[in-house]
C-alpha cells in the first residue's frame, strides 16, 4: 500500500520565495515503517542557489554550475513577465536582510536610516534618496546592493548576509515600476472575496493549471470526515449505512451528527491544549503536580456548546474580570494559569513571575494575531511594528494578577463535585453539633473554675484600664475582656482585692473569642491572633504605698519556640511568653510567688501586664486566679474527662473534613489585584527585570485595529481587542489554523508568524474567504468546519499521479483530497476504538496508561507512574497524564509536546521510532490482541479472518489480494509458536488477550497478524 504524504508540513522558508517562475527538480523516496515507500516529488521555488531544500535529504539540490548560469540569465526576462508586487515579492527581502539595522528597532538601527515605511524611504539624505521611483541607479539602496567595494556594499559582509542576483533583480525591477509601497498583506483589512469556497479553490487551481480530482469513494469519506470532526473512526455500521446512500442530504446528515457529538469537543479541544501549553505538572526543576484538568474539561464542554471564539477569548484572558464570575468563567482563566511554576529552594519567585507574565503576553498575542511579540522583550520588533515600549505597556496589562509563582498555586478555586459538597455539608453540620456539646463542657468547667470551689481563686477587680486607651471590662466570671481601641502595644493595669488566707502561686488564662473571620483567637490582631506577654509584675497595696512582690517559678501548657514563659518575669520588655501557632486555643501560665503571702485581712493587689512586641499582639480576654497551695502541687488546669471526650469527636470530624478537603480539586485562576495594590511596570533593559528602565502605563498597541477607549486597559479590554471585526490579523490566523487541522498544512505554512518574515499565503482569496466566513458567522468553529467538510474540495479523492504531484508536490493548492500521517492522540484512539478496547468515560483526572518503567526519576520528586487498570487504562489521549519533563513518550514519537512551551503547530515527522511504537508500545499491543479476540470471536476461515480484520481497521472493502501477504505471515507465525510456545505464552499474556491454553500459538498467530494491520500506512493516514 503506498502513500502519499504531501501535506507534511516540513522546515518552512519563511515566506522568502512567493511562486514566480517555477522550475522542478528532485525527487526522493522514503521508508515509512519497513512496509511501504513514499514517492516525494517537489517542485522548488525559482530561482533558488545549490543549497539543499530544508527538511529534504543532502544533495538533492545540487545543480551544476552552468544551470545555475543559464537560470541567471533567463532571470530578467522572466521577470519582466509579470509585475513585482511589493508586499508579496520585496517587503520579505528588506525584512530579512535590510530590517535588522535599518527597521523599526532605533537602538541598533544603523546611519538613522529606516527602511521600513514609505516615508523614510523617499526621504533625502545628503549622498542622495534611499530609494528614487522609476530610477534604479539613482537609488542609495540599489547602489549599495551592487557595488563591489566590500567597505559599501549591503548587506555588510560581517552580516553573513548576501543578496541573491535574483532578489537584487527584484528590488531593481520594484523601483523601475515606481517603487509602490504596500503594507505587510496580513495587516489588510479582512474583505470577502466574490464566489464560494469552491470558487476560490478552483480559481487557485486554474493558476496552475489543475483542477478539483473527483469524489472520494463513500467509505474514505466517511473515515476521513469521523476522524476530522471526532479523532475518533465511523463504526462499520456507519460506513455501510452512508455507503448504501451517499446522498449530499445524507452527508449533511452525517456531518450534524458528527459535529453533534461529545467526542468532537474532545478532539478538538487537543488544539487548545497545544497552544495553553497545557500539562498535569508545573515544570522545571521538581516538576511537581498540578490540578489543571477542570479547565480542559471546560475546554471540551465549551467547544461541544459551540461557544464562539469572542467568548472563549474574554472567558479565558478575563472571566475572572467579569461582574460576578461564575465558577466556570474562573476556571476558564486557568488558560493563562498554565504557564510553569519553579518550586525549587532558592529560587527568585519574582523572576519566574516575571516570566510567567512574559510567556502570557507573548502566547497571547502569538495565538490570536500570529505576531511573535515576545521578539519585543529586548529590543524594538526588527521587522513587525512593535516597539518594545509597546511590549512592556501590553506586559502592564498582565502584571496585575496576584499569582506570584507560590508552592501553593493560589490563587485557586475549590471544585468540589456533588457527592463531595453533600460529605462536607454532611460533616459540617456534625461539626457544628460536637462543638456545641464541647463549648457546653468547656462553659461547665469555666463556671467550676470561675466559682473559686477548686484549689484557683479569680481575683475580684475593683478597676482595670489600658495604657494605650482600649476599654476593659470584667465580666460575671471575673474574666477581663478587651475592646475599643487597638495600640500596637499597650499595658494593662488591674487593682483588686486579695482575700485573706495563704497565697503561694498567680495563674494567667488567655481566653479565646470570636475574631472576624468567625475563628477564636486570643490576641487582638485578626491577621495574627497571637499575644506577646512582655512582662508581668505584681504589688500588694498597703497605706498607699505598693510592696513588689517578686515571682521565681514559672510553667505554662504550651509556648511558642524562642518565647517561653519565662521570659514575661525576665525584665526584658524585648523577649515575652507567646503561644503561635496555637493562638486559637485556651492557654494558662502560672507564676511561683517567692515568698508565700499570708494575709490576716483582704488586702489589694496591682497587677500589670505588659505587652511591647507591637502588631496589637495584645491579649483579648484573660482571667487571674491565686492558689495557696505549695508551688509543687500545683497543676496547670487540665480539661475536663467530658470536654476531652467532645474535643476528640470535634478533632474526628476535623481531620475528615481536612482529607475530604485534599480530595476536593483546586484549579489555579487568574485574580486580579486590588487597585491599591497594583504593581509598577518598567521596561526591562534588554530583558531583564532587574535592570529596569522607565515606567510605562498599560496600552494596547496600535496598528492592529480599533483600540478600546479607556483610560486603563484591562484583560478584558484586551479580549475584546483581540476579536474586534477589524483585526485583520485574528479570523486570518484562526482559519488557517483550523483548516491547516483538516488539510494538514495552513494556507500560511508559518501559523505561528504571520508577520513579516511569516510565510506568504499560497491562496491569499481562499484564506480570506475562510476568515470572514468565520468571523461574520458569529466566531462559530462548528459553522466554519461545516462550511469546509461540506465543500467540494473536501471531498476530492486522494490519489494522485506523477504528474499531480510534480505540478502540486505538497498539496498546498489543495489539487486533490488532503492525506498524511494521524498525530500522536489520533494514532492511539484509533488503534484502540477498532480493537473495542477505547473507554468513552469524559472529564476528570488526568489517567496513566501504561509507558515503559522507569522513565520518572525525578530530582526531589517522590511521584511514580503507577499504569492505570480498567477502563482508565484505555482512555482517550486527551486524558493522559502529561508530566512536562517527561512527557508520555509515544506522543512525543509521534509529535506531541511536553507543555513547556506554547505549540502553534506540530511539525509532522516520520520516524523509524514511531515504526517502533505502533509496533511494541503496549499500548498497541493491547490494541492488536483486542482485534485478534474479534476476529477470533466467531468461526471463520482464516482468509475471512484476515479479511475481517482488515475491514475493520480500514472501514472499507478489501479484496482477497490484499489478504494474501497477510495469510503468509500468519502461517509463519503460526509454525514458529508452535514451535516456540513459552513465546506464544509471553505474546498472550502481553497483549491480555486471555485465551485459552489450548489456542494459545492460534491466538499468538493472530496478534502478530493484528499489530500487522494496525501497522499499515492506510490506517496510520488520513486519506
Amino acid at each position: 500500500m503506498q502513500e502519499s504524504h504531501d501535506n507534511s508540513p516540513g522546515t518552512d522558508t519563511k515566506g522568502l520565495w512567493p511562486d514566480r517562475g517555477q522550475f522542478r527538480v528532485g525527487s526522493v523516496c522514503i521508508l515509512r515503517h519497513g512496509m511501504a515507500t513514499r514517492s516525494w516529488r517537489w517542485k522548488e521555488r525559482f530561482p533558488r542557489d545549490n543549497s539543499p531544500v530544508p527538511g529534504y535529504p543532502e544533495g538533492t539540490m545540487k545543480l551544476p554550475l552552468t544551470v545555475i548560469v543559464m537560470i541567471t540569465c533567463w532571470l530578467p526576462p522572466l521577470l519582466a513577465a509579470e509585475r513585482v508586487e511589493f508586499a508579496r515579492d520585496v517587503l520579505p527581502i528588506l525584512s530579512a536582510n535590510c530590517f535588522p539595522c535599518h527597521g523599526p528597532d532605533e537602538k541598533d538601527r544603523q546611519a538613522g536610516l529606516r527602511l521600513d515605511g514609505p516615508e523614510q524611504i523617499v526621504r533625502k539624505r545628503p549622498a542622495g534618496v534611499p530609494i528614487a521611483a522609476g530610477e534604479p541607479a539613482q537609488s542609495l539602496v540599489y547602489q549599495r546592493l551592487v557595488t563591489d567595494d566590500p567597505d559599501a556594499v549591503m548587506p555588510p559582509p560581517s552580516s553573513n548576509k548576501i543578496l541573491k542576483p535574483e532578489q537584487v533583480a527584484l528590488i531593481r525591477q520594484w523601483i523601475e515600476e515606481g517603487a509602490s509601497w504596500q503594507r505587510h498583506w496580513a495587516f489588510e483589512p479582512v474583505t470577502r472575496p466574490e464566489g464560494t469556497l469552491d470558487d476560490q479553490v478552483r480559481r487557485g487551481l486554474a493558476g496552475q493549471g489543475l483542477k478539483l480530482r473527483p469524489r472520494a469513494t463513500a467509505e474514505v469519506l466517511v473515515r476521513r470526515l469521523s476522524l476530522d470532526l471526532t479523532g475518533l473512526p465511523p463504526t462499520l455500521a456507519e460506513v455501510e449505512a452512508f455507503s448504501s446512500s451517499p446522498t449530499e442530504k445524507a452527508w449533511e446528515e452525517l456531518v450534524d451528527e458528527l459535529l453533534a457529538r461529545p467526542q468532537f469537543g474532545e478532539h478538538w479541544a487537543r488544539l487548545w491544549l497545544d497552544l495553553a501549553r497545557y500539562a498535569d505538572t508545573k515544570g522545571y526543576e521538581k516538576d511537581l503536580g498540578r490540578t489543571v484538568w477542570p479547565w480542559r474539561d471546560w475546554v471540551v464542554r465549551a467547544l461541544n456548546a459551540d461557544l464562539p471564539l469572542g467568548e472563549l477569548t474574554e472567558l479565558q484572558l478575563a472571566g475572572d474580570l467579569r461582574p460576578q464570575p461564575s465558577s466556570d468563567d474562573l476556571v476558564a482563566t486557568a488558560f493563562h494559569r498554565n504557564t510553569m511554576s519553579n518550586d525549587e529552594g532558592g529560587t527568585d519567585d519574582e523572576e519566574f513571575r516575571v516570566a510567567a507574565v512574559k510567556d502570557r503576553v507573548d502566547t497571547t498575542v502569538q495565538v490570536w494575531m500570529g505576531l511573535t511579540m515576545g521578539c519585543s522583550k529586548c529590543h524594538s520588533h526588527k521587522y513587525d511594528p512593535i516597539s518594545q515600549t509597546d511590549y512592556y505597556r501590553f506586559y502592564a496589562i498582565f502584571n496585575q494578577t496576584e499569582d506570584a509563582d507560590r508552592y501553593d498555586d493560589n490563587p485557586r478555586l475549590e471544585l468540589p463535585t456533588s457527592g463531595q459538597q453533600e460529605r462536607r455539608q454532611e460533616l459540617r453540620n456534625q461539626l457544628e453539633s460536637k462543638q456545641s456539646v464541647l463549648a457546653d463542657a468547656r462553659r461547665r468547667q469555666e463556671e467550676e473554675q470561675a466559682s473559686g470551689s477548686g484549689p484557683w481563686k479569680p481575683v475580684t477587680w475593683k478597676s482595670a484600664r489600658s495604657e494605650g486607651g482600649a476599654k476593659l471590662v470584667a465580666g460575671d466570671d471575673r474574666a477581663i475582656e478587651v475592646s475599643g481601641e487597638k495600640p500596637a502595644m499597650d499595658v494593662y493595669v488591674l487593682e483588686g482585692t486579695l482575700p485573706a488566707g495563704r497565697h503561694t502561686a498567680l495563674q494567667i488564662e488567655a481566653l479565646p473569642i470570636p475574631q472576624p473571620d468567625g475563628q477564636p483567637g486570643l490576641g487582638r490582631n485578626p491577621a495574627d491572633p497571637n499575644f506577646v506577654l512582655s512582662e508581668l509584675s505584681v504589688e500588694l497595696v498597703v497605706n498607699d504605698g505598693a510592696i513588689r512582690i517578686e515571682l521565681g517559678g514559672t510553667r505554662a501548657d504550651f509556648s511558642q519556640q524562642g518565647w517561653p514563659v519565662a521570659a514575661a518575669i525576665d525584665g526584658d520588655p524585648k523577649t515575652g511568653w507567646a503561644v503561635s501557632p496555637r493562638s486559637r486555643e485556651k492557654h494558662a501560665a502560672q507564676f511561683e510567688l517567692k515568698k508565700p503571702i499570708v494575709l490576716e485581712v483582704p488586702t489589694s493587689i496591682r497587677i500589670a501586664l505588659s505587652q511591647q512586641y507591637g502588631g496589637s499582639l495584645v491579649l483579648a480576654r484573660f482571667r487571674v486566679s491565686t492558689s495557696g497551695l505549695p508551688w509543687d502541687e500545683v497543676v496547670l488546669p487540665k480539661p475536663s474527662a467530658e470536654v476531652q471526650r467532645a474535643k476528640q469527636e470535634v478533632s474526628e470530624i476535623q481531620q475528615r473534613l481536612q482529607q475530604l478537603a485534599g480530595e476536593v480539586a483546586q484549579v489555579p485562576v487568574l485574580k486580579e489585584l486590588s487597585p491599591d495594590r497594583r504593581r509598577v511596570t518598567k521596561i526591562h533593559n534588554r530583558g531583564n527585570f532587574l535592570d529596569p528602565g522607565d515606567e510605562v502605563q498599560p496600552a494596547i498597541p496600535v496598528g492592529f485595529g480599533p483600540v478600546p477607549e479607556v483610560e486603563r486597559p484591562s484583560r478584558a479590554d484586551v479580549a475584546r481587542w483581540l476579536v474586534n471585526a477589524e483585526n485583520p490579523l485574528t479570523p486570518r490566523v484562526w482559519a488557517n489554523r483550523i483548516w491547516a487541522r483538516l488539510h494538514g498544512i495552513g494556507l500560511v505554512e508559518t501559523e505561528e508568524d504571520f508577520g513579516a518574515l511569516g510565510a506568504w499565503p499560497v491562496n491569499r482569496p481562499l484564506l480570506d474567504w475562510l476568515a470572514s466566513e468565520y468571523r461574520d458567522r458569529g466566531w462559530s468553529l462548528k459553522n466554519l468546519l461545516r462550511a469546509i467538510v461540506l465543500s467540494e474540495s473536501y471531498r476530492q479523492e486522494s490519489q494522485a499521479s506523477d504528474e499531480l504531484l510534480e505540478a502540486d508536490p505538497r498539496n498546498r493548492w489543495l489539487s486533490r483530497g488532503a492525506r498524511y500521517r494521524l498525530s500522536a492522540e489520533v494514532v492511539r484512539d484509533q488503534a484502540l476504538a477498532v480493537s473495542g478496547l477505547l473507554s468513552r468515560k469524559q472529564g476528570g483526572p488526568p489517567v496513566m496508561p501504561p509507558q515503559p518503567n522507569g522513565l520518572w526519576r525525578s530530582t526531589y520528586n517522590g511521584k511514580t507512574w503507577v499504569d492505570a487498570e480498567g477502563e482508565d487504562r484505555y482512555r482517550r489521549g486527551l486524558y493522559t497524564y502529561l508530566k512536562r519533563t517527561t512527557p508520555y513518550p509515544s506522543f512525543v514519537m509521534f509529535d506531541g509536546g511536553s507543555g513547556e512551551v506554547c505549540q502553534f503547530r506540530r511539525i509532522r515527522t516520520n520516524t523509524p521510532l514511531q515504526a517502533l511504537v505502533t509496533l511494541n508500545d503496549p499500548v498497541y499491543l493491547e490494541a492488536a490482541g483486542g482485534l485478534a479476540k474479534q476476529v477470533l470471536s466467531v468461526e471463520l476461515t482464516s482468509e475471512q479472518r484476515v479479511l475481517r480484520g482488515l475491514q475493520l481497521a480500514l472501514l472499507r472493502r478489501v479484496g482477497l489480494d490484499e489478504a494474501l501477504p497477510l495469510l503468509h505471515l500468519h502461517a509463519q507465525a503460526l509454525a514458529h509458536f508452535q514451535k516456540e510456545p513459552g513465546e506464544a505464552t509471553a505474546l498472550v499474556e502481553a497483549a491480555r488477550v486471555g485465551e485459552l491454553e489450548s489456542a494459545t500459538p492460534e491466538t499468538a498467530a493472530w496478534i502478530v497478524v493484528c499489530s500487522a494491520i494496525l501497522n499499515l500506512d492506510e490506517f496510520l493516514t488520513r486519506n
